[in-house]
């Protein structure tokens, strides 16, 4: 059978456009499809694949589990999936985790259990969960509503209730908001799809501070910032707060699919037997992988390698900035980053984005201003430098026909 990109229109859901080749195999920072092409990759898989695509480390953990055990029903418990489980405590100093299988799974995980506490401490009045505009936690139905993107769940019928969106960082507007009411607080301490806009310290300490003042779980969705991504294990550790709950996925298992919920031991309890499953959740081939990735990215020589390349990375799109003027400024922590386009060019990332497909470098989007860069943690520079080359060449045919 012969597979093309023209095949994915015959026998997928159109949820997805994506780009006009087909990838057959990848290794490190470059991704190459079935007709031959290869690509330098600044995308791991949306903050995915976060040691480059087929590490060897992780090949041969995968090797080594799958020959023991690859699944098994949350009846029993396995090594795998308690060594895992431990680590993240001993790393994070949470109490308890819950493995489920996505981000989505993870924020759902949350919000239920904020939900759950508060209907058993004080009642089934106190519901409300406070969310913020342009977030994204996922795309289940509720994790999707609570999202700040209306366009995300339109269309779907009713949606479930007791949700307030916010503006991000408007402390002002938070705190006439949040009541006895709330029984959650949900943000991102880095907006991914909202276009890598950083939580203002000041705003997260009065988030904290209302939060504790009317008993409201304080939930960051770390899917995305969390494993090292930011330059920290998780990014809440470059801020003044600390979350009651805390949600991880996309890089916690290098490519395979894992999720995990970090609480403390009060919220916990109150997911007693039957009140919350998950049938894969736990897996312990993802877990094996799992506490490999924890192990690699909790280093601190890891983590200011991530940091040095993050200045690396900023170093040469000011560099080229100097020459086109097409970015306003690059956002972000650690290997997440947003170039944001400045004057004629704004609202044309997706534009810039197929230039640089033109070119053989895979970027992402953040809102229709912002480039996404989120290449592997472990990217050399060497690789960076290709990849520089290959934006500009892009950036300049945005230049030519804008």
């Amino acid at each position: 059978m012969k597979i093309t990109r023209k095949t994915f229109d015959e026998v997928m859901f159109p949820c997805y456009n994506p780009m006009d080749m087909v990838i057959k195999k990848a290794h490190g920072a470059y991704v190459y499809d079935n007709r031959g092409n290869k690509y330098t990759d600044l995308t791991s898989g949306i903050a995915v694949n976060l040691l480059g695509h087929t590490p060897k480390g992780v090949v041969e953990v995968i090797k080594r589990a799958s020959a023991n055990l690859i699944h098994v029903s949350n009846i029993f418990c396995n090594e795998y999936t308690l060594t895992l489980a431990s680590k993240l405590v001993k790393k994070t100093g949470y109490e308890k985790v819950f493995f489920v299988n996505s981000g989505a799974e993870s924020n759902e995980t949350a919000l239920k259990l904020a939900r759950r506490v508060a209907f058993d401490l004080y009642g089934e009045e106190k519901n409300e969960i406070i969310s913020f505009n342009n977030s994204f936690h996922g795309r289940t139905f509720f994790s999707v509503t609570v999202g700040g993107q209306e366009s995300y769940s339109d269309g779907f019928g009713p949606k479930p209730a007791a949700i307030t969106h916010l503006p991000y960082n408007d402390t002002k507007t938070f705190e006439e908001t949040i009541s006895d009411k709330t029984c959650a607080v949900i943000l991102e301490p880095i907006q991914g799809e909202g276009g890598i806009i950083t939580a203002d310290n000041d705003f997260l300490i009065k988030v904290r501070e209302l939060c504790d003042k009317y008993h409201a779980a304080l939930i960051f969705d770390e899917v995305q910032t969390g494993v090292a991504r930011s330059g920290s294990l998780y990014a809440y550790e470059q801020t003044p707060v600390k979350p009651d709950i805390l949600t991880s996925a996309k890089g916690l298992a290098s490519g395979l699919p894992i999720g995990a919920v970090l609480t403390y031991d009060k919220f916990a309890s109150h997911f007693v037997p039957g009140t919350h499953g998950s049938t894969f959740g736990g897996n312990p081939l993802a877990c094996a992988v799992g506490a490999y990735v924890i192990d690699k990215v909790s280093d601190k020589a890891f983590l200011r390698k991530v940091n040095r390349t993050h200045d690396y990375i900023v170093e040469k799109v000011s560099k080229l900035n100097e020459k086109y003027h097409v970015f306003k400024e690059v956002r972000g922590k650690g290997l997440l980053l947003g170039l944001v386009l400045d004057g004629k060019y704004a609202g044309k990332s997706s534009e810039l984005q197929k230039l640089c497909f033109k070119h053989k470098l895979l970027t992402l989007t953040a809102h229709s201003d912002v480039l996404r860069l989120a290449p592997a943690l472990n990217i050399r520079a060497k690789v960076v430098d290709e990849a520089m080359e290959l934006l500009e060449k892009a950036v300049k045919d945005l230049i030519a026909e804008n």
